[in-house]
């Protein structure tokens, strides 16, 4: 029985001289994975639609193991993120994460739905560090993760100056500093916009400006977190942070 799905491709290997193994994150069912005949030859109708970030509807025969892909219909092909190396670099680590974050045929529409703003964005040139941020701290629960947003995660005080302590999952209050010698120190400002992030629905992000002192302190906060809970170690994010020191440098 053939399968329409709405997805994003997320991962591709080619197999034999001509055929790709495509993974897709798709809406009905999750991440599947589908067999494309040809995909590999300039002139074959599966070439374009089974690219890496491509968004469409892709038409699989059979529901066990790895499908064979019978046809696909572009909705868009995210040109903006391949054409631009550091779209890519951020793309890429977004689609990573989500392909190390899930099991095969785990329905959430949610996270698909996040996935494909996520990207769009980037594609849209919203700023991409930020945009990945949003995503790296929606995809916490997704992990399996809760840190305490709301309130001090040791006393409960919701009014206070805030740090984030690894130790203790959360945000930390200022009377509490001293239960964690190892806190993360933040200014007020980042400890709003992780909120936000941890919280808001991304359909209603609009123009967000960031100072640059902020965005570092939200990349060293996120990246200490995943590091401490997440055990990933993508080369993704590795290619990322080095792009990240180049583009300083320019």
């Amino acid at each position: 029985m053939v399968e329409k799905y709405e997805g994003i491709v997320i991962r591709t290997i080619d197999y034999g001289e001509s055929n790709k193994i495509v993974t897709i994150y798709t809406r009905e069912a999750g991440k599947i994975a589908g067999m494309a005949r040809g995909a590999k030859k300039t002139n074959s109708r599966l070439a374009g639609p089974t690219q890496l970030f491509t968004y469409g509807y892709f038409m699989i025969y059979g529901n066990r193991g790895i499908g064979a892909m019978q046809q696909a219909e572009l909705i868009s092909s995210l040109r903006a993120i391949r054409e631009d190396i550091f779209k890519t670099a951020y793309a890429t680590y977004i689609v990573d994460l989500i392909d190390k974050a899930t099991g095969e045929k785990e329905r959430n529409p949610f996270l698909f739905e996040l996935l494909q703003q996520t990207l769009q964005y980037i594609n849209d040139d919203n700023d991409p560090d930020i945009v990945t941020n949003i995503f790296e701290m929606k995809m916490l629960n997704v992990l399996g993760f809760y840190p305490e947003m709301n309130q001090c995660a040791v006393c409960g005080n919701t009014e206070a100056q805030f740090g984030f302590s690894i130790k203790e999952n959360g945000l930390i209050c200022h009377h509490c500093f001293e239960k964690d010698p190892h806190f993360f120190p933040l200014s007020q400002t980042t400890v709003k916009l992780l909120r936000i992030f941890y919280f808001f629905d991304i359909h209603r992000l609009g123009s967000i400006s960031v100072k640059p002192e902020t965005k570092k302190e939200l990349k060293d906060v996120i990246s200490l977190y995943y590091d401490e809970y997440s055990g990933l170690n993508l080369k993704s994010k590795r290619f990322l942070d080095q792009l990240d020191k180049l583009k300083d440098q320019l």
